[in-house]
C-alpha cells in the first residue's frame, strides 16, 4: 500500500538534497521531448500565424491547431459538421491542442502534408513534407523516447545519490543502449495510439503503461513482453490511485499557466517526476519483496541498496572487468551511483577520455570552428524546418550552408563563458544574454541599413520590439552549452589529428569558399 501524501513528502525531501540539478534535468527535457509541452507552449506561442498553405508559407511555423482547424474545413466544408468545430469551443479547443502539443510531431507533420497535397501543390512539393515526417518519426523513436528514460533513470538514481550528473539523461547513448529499448517505447507509443481510439481503452493503458519508461531505465535490456508485463503488474489496483496523484497537481498545473509556464520549470516538473520515481520504487520494492512473477528482471538492487565506502572497495576487487570497459578508468564518485556495476555495460570503444572543456583554442582552431558550427548551425535549421513545415528553406543570409550567426555566437562563447564552465548554471544564463545581445543588435543593424530585420520575430508572444523573442533565446543558450562543453572540444580534438600543414589548408578552403559565398550573395542582391 502506498499513500500520496507520504510519496510527494519524500519527494520534496528529495528536492531539498539536489534541487537545481532536477530542475536542470526537467528543463532539457522540455527542450528536448514532448513531455512538458505546457512548460513551452508560450515560448513559441504566436499571435498572428499569417496565411496558411499558400505558396510561400511552407516556411511559416504553422500552430498545431491551425493545422487541425485547416484540415478540418477542407474536408467538412458544406457538411452539417462543419459547425461544431467552429465558435467559442473551437478557440477553446485550440489553445488546449498548442498547450499540450509540440511542434516536432509525427502525427502533426502528417497532416500539415495532407493540407498541402489537397490544396494542389505538384507531386514535387510533397516529396519535402514526406521528409519531415520521417524525420520527426525518427526524432521521436530514437532521441524523444530515449531521453524520457534517461530523465527516469535521473530521478531514480538521485534519490539515494544526491550528486548524480544531470548527464545522466544520456546513459542510454554512452551505454550503446538504444535500439531495443527504442523498440519498446516505439510499441508502447504506437499501442497507446491505437488504444486512445477507443477512448476509455486509451485512459486505462495510458495508467497501464506508465511505468514501462522506469522500468527500461532500471533494465534497458528488458524484452518488450516483459517490460509490458511487468507495468501491468505493477500497475494492477493502482491506477485509480495513480489517477489522484496526477489529479492533486492541478493546482501547480493553473498556476504555470497564470505564470506562462514559470512554476512548471522552477517548481512542478521536478515536483511531479521525483513523485513518480517515488511512487515507482514503492511499487518495485514491493513486487520483488513478494517474489512476484519474473520480479528477478528488476534488478538494479542498487538503487535501493546504498553501498558504504568498505562494499564499493570489496565491489570493485570483486569486479570481472576483463570483458568491461573500466579496465582503466573504473571508478566510483561519493554520492553516485556506481556505474562500473551496473547491469549494462558500453562496449570497450565506447569509452572515451573525458571532455576537456577549458581547453586552449589557436587561432587556425577558432576558424576551424566558426565555419563548422555555421555550417552545422545551417544542417539544423533545415532539418528543423523539414519537421515543423515540410520545407527546406531558411530565412538564411547567404545561399551557401552558413549562418555566421551560429559562428559568430560560438566563438563569443568560447572566449566569454569558457572560464566559467564549472558552473552550467551561469554559463547557460550567459549565453542566454550572449545570444539576446548579438540577435537583437544584428536585427537592428539590419533595420538601419536594408530598412527590415533579418529576421521578424514580431508574431511571437514573447518578443522584444521583433528582434528577438524568448524561445530562440532559450534554445541558443541549450545549443550554446552543447557547443562549449562537447561540440567544440570534440571538433577540435578531430581537427588536431589532422596536423599542421592540413590544418591551415582546410581553414583556408572554408575561409575562400565563405567569402565566395558572400561575394555571390552581394551580387544576386545588386542584380535583383
Amino acid at each position: 500500500m502506498w499513500k500520496r501524501r507520504v510519496l510527494k513528502k519524500k519527494a520534496r525531501a528529495a528536492m531539498k538534497q539536489s534541487y537545481w540539478r532536477m530542475i536542470s534535468v526537467c528543463f532539457l527535457i522540455a527542450m528536448l521531448t514532448a513531455s512538458y509541452a505546457v512548460s513551452t507552449t508560450f515560448f513559441n506561442l504566436r499571435l498572428s500565424p499569417g496565411p496558411y498553405y499558400s505558396d510561400a508559407s511552407y516556411t511559416t511555423g504553422i500552430p498545431n491547431s491551425e493545422v487541425l482547424k485547416d484540415i478540418v474545413d477542407r474536408f467538412l466544408e458544406n457538411t452539417p459538421l462543419i459547425s461544431l468545430f467552429r465558435g467559442p469551443i473551437a478557440r477553446v479547443s485550440s489553445l488546449v491542442i498548442d498547450f499540450y502539443s509540440t511542434g516536432v510531431s509525427v502525427f502533426f507533420a502528417i497532416l500539415r502534408s495532407i493540407n498541402i497535397f489537397s490544396a494542389e501543390h505538384p507531386w514535387s512539393a510533397i516529396i519535402f513534407p514526406l521528409i519531415g515526417i520521417l524525420l520527426a518519426f525518427l526524432y521521436l523513436i530514437f532521441v524523444n523516447n530515449i531521453l524520457v528514460i534517461g530523465e527516469k533513470r535521473f530521478f531514480l538514481e538521485n534519490r539515494n545519490y544526491h550528486k548524480t550528473a544531470v548527464s545522466k539523461i544520456f546513459f542510454l547513448y554512452k551505454l550503446r543502449c538504444v535500439i531495443h529499448p527504442a523498440w519498446v517505447m516505439f510499441c508502447r507509443t504506437l499501442f497507446q495510439l491505437l488504444w486512445n481510439l477507443t477512448v476509455i481503452g486509451g485512459i486505462i493503458k495510458h495508467y497501464e503503461y506508465r511505468m514501462i519508461p522506469f522500468i527500461l531505465a532500471e533494465n534497458p535490456k528488458l524484452s518488450r513482453k516483459d517490460a509490458f508485463f511487468l507495468s501491468r503488474q505493477l500497475m494492477r489496483r493502482n491506477k485509480r490511485k495513480l489517477f489522484f496523484l496526477d489529479v492533486s497537481f492541478l493546482g501547480w498545473e493553473i498556476l504555470s499557466l497564470l505564470t506562462l509556464g514559470l512554476a512548471d520549470f522552477i517548481f512542478t516538473n521536478p515536483y511531479r517526476m521525483a513523485s513518480q520515481a517515488e511512487l515507482y520504487l514503492t511499487l518495485r520494492r514491493n513486487y520483488v519483496l513478494s517474489r512476484s512473477q519474473r520480479y528477478e528482471l528488476l534488478n538494479d538492487s542498487y538503487l535501493e541498496h546504498v553501498l558504504s565506502e568498505d562494499e564499493l572497495l570489496i565491489s570493485k576487487a570483486l569486479y570481472d572487468d576483463s570483458q568491461g570497459p573500466y579496465t582503466k578508468i573504473s571508478y566510483f564518485a561519493p554520492e553516485q551511483y556506481p556505474v562500473f556495476l551496473f547491469s549494462v555495460q558500453p562496449p570497450v570503444k565506447a569509452v572515451k577520455a573525458q571532455v576537456k572543456t577549458d581547453r586552449k583554442y589557436d587561432i587556425f582552431s577558432c576558424v576551424f570552428l566558426f565555419h563548422a558550427f555555421s555550417i552545422f548551425g545551417w544542417i539544423l535549421e533545415t532539418l528543423i524546418h523539414l519537421m515543423r513545415s515540410g520545407s527546406p528553406e531558411i530565412s538564411a543570409l547567404l545561399p551557401g550552408p552558413w549562418i555566421p550567426l551560429y559562428g559568430i555566437y560560438g566563438l563569443l562563447i568560447l572566449f566569454l563563458a569558457k572560464r566559467f564552465c564549472q558552473n552550467p548554471v551561469l554559463v547557460f544564463l550567459l549565453n542566454f544574454g550572449v545570444y539576446t545581445a548579438l540577435e537583437y543588435s544584428v536585427n537592428f543593424v539590419s533595420e538601419l541599413v536594408y530598412g527590415s530585420p533579418l529576421r521578424d520575430y514580431s508574431e511571437f508572444f514573447l518578443n522584444l520590439n521583433g528582434r528577438i523573442y524568448l524561445g530562440g533565446s532559450v534554445s541558443f543558450a541549450l545549443l550554446g552549452c552543447a557547443f562549449l562543453y562537447y561540440l567544440a572540444p570534440r571538433w577540435t580534438e578531430t581537427y588536431m589529428k589532422l596536423g599542421r600543414s592540413r590544418r591551415i589548408l582546410v581553414s583556408v578552403i572554408l575561409s575562400l569558399l565563405f567569402l565566395a559565398d558572400i561575394c555571390v550573395s552581394i551580387f544576386f542582391v545588386d542584380f535583383l
